[in-house]
């Protein structure tokens, strides 16, 4: 029930912002700007330029709102605009890497849910020596809650990519940790 009923507060604020009420995306940036500046300083390996990108898109979230046609969709939405800002600094700066769809290779696997408290300061040292893909799946999943439906129309690829990519990027971040 408090679910919805903050989803529909915060299609209330997209609806207002969409017809030009500045206190509306004053709301909507508070609601989010925390939760995407960490997405974008995870996804830069925390660069300086996180900050200038965040900037970015919200100067494209007030120009594109208004034509956002499901106000239910606006935290996919953000989210996709953030990752092709982040991805079009990564793509400048050249340390892209786009994983193939191979990898996929029909398998499911399970979900883990296991980082304790107190691993909390070394997850996010491990997070920022992953490769980009592997630390975006992990921030949305994880960090803000997004179902795989919701990180598929984010990045851009089937649910099966999500589920194998978040296998991976564990996989990675266990490595890392040493574990």
């Amino acid at each position: 029930m408090e679910r919805d009923t903050e989803q529909l507060y915060e299609q209330a604020l997209v609806l207002r912002c969409q017809v030009g009420d500045e206190g509306a995306f004053e709301l909507l940036v508070g609601r989010y700007e925390a939760k995407l500046r960490y997405y974008l300083r995870r996804m830069l390996a925390n660069d300086d330029r996180a900050e200038d990108v965040l900037q970015d898109v919200w100067l494209d979230v007030l120009r594109r709102v208004a034509r956002l046609r499901d106000a239910g969709a606006f935290r996919v939405w953000l989210y996709r605009i953030a990752r092709d800002k982040a991805y079009y600094e990564l793509r400048k700066r050249r340390k892209w890497i786009e994983f193939g769809e191979q990898q996929d290779a029909g398998q499911t696997p399970s979900e883990d849910t296991g980082f304790s408290a107190a691993d909390a300061a070394r997850i996010h040292a491990a997070l920022d020596r992953l490769e980009a893909p592997h630390r975006e799946v992990l921030v949305l999943r994880f960090l803000n809650s997004m179902s795989y439906e919701a990180i598929a129309q984010v990045v851009g690829c089937p649910v099966g990519t999500v589920r194998s990519r978040l296998h991976y990027a564990k996989q990675a971040l266990r490595k890392e940790m040493g574990g």
